[in-house]
């Protein structure tokens, strides 16, 4: 699949208009039905490339956007949501620089 164009599982004449919310290729057992014993056979059949890992990032993406900015009466979810992820990114970035200030005394 070239950047830009729609996955080759899409159909206009069977699925209708596109959706980047939606996985269009062969439906699979999802996650919480899978079995112990059957959990490493549900591993292998995951494409694992990076062009799926960014689709399936896309998708999420899109799936934010429908539920939390595009709906008819969107409120402040989103924001905050970003606001809070981004909270959490900085504080990992900087939790070695906290971890060894704690220990500092100021006597």
């Amino acid at each position: 699949m070239p950047i830009g164009d729609y996955p080759l599982e899409y159909n206009p004449k069977v699925h209708g208009p596109y959706d980047p919310a939606r996985y269009y290729g062969k439906a699979d057992t999802p996650l919480g039905q899978v079995k112990i014993g059957e959990l490493g056979q549900w591993l292998m059949r995951r494409n694992k490339s990076p062009q799926a890992m960014v689709a399936g990032c896309s998708r999420a993406f899109w799936r934010w956007q429908h539920k939390y900015c595009q709906a008819k009466r969107a409120g402040i979810a989103p924001f905050l949501q970003v606001a809070v992820g981004s909270m959490a990114f900085f504080y990992y970035l900087n939790y070695y620089t906290m971890k060894a200030h704690r220990t500092m005394k100021y006597h």
